[in-house]
C-alpha cells in the first residue's frame, strides 16, 4: 500500500503529485497491463533482443 505523508498546511496538489510518482515507480499499472494478455516467452526474448540492439546502436553513435 502506498502511503504519502502530508505535512500541516501542505498543498493537496503536491501530495497527489507525490502519490502519482510513487505509483509509477512501483510499476503496478504496467504489470497489470502486461497480465491482461499472455505473451509467449519467445516473443518476450525477441523484443528484449531488439531493444538491446537499439540501445547499443544509440551508445555506439554517441561514442564515435
Amino acid at each position: 500500500m502506498i502511503i504519502v505523508p502530508i505535512k500541516e498546511g501542505e498543498n493537496i496538489d503536491r501530495a497527489l503529485k507525490k502519490l502519482k510518482r510513487k505509483f509509477e515507480k512501483t510499476g503496478i499499472l504496467k504489470e497489470l497491463r502486461e497480465r491482461q494478455k499472455f505473451t509467449k516467452p519467445s516473443i518476450i526474448k525477441r523484443e528484449q533482443k531488439i531493444k538491446a540492439r537499439y540501445i547499443q546502436k544509440l551508445r555506439d553513435e554517441s561514442e564515435g
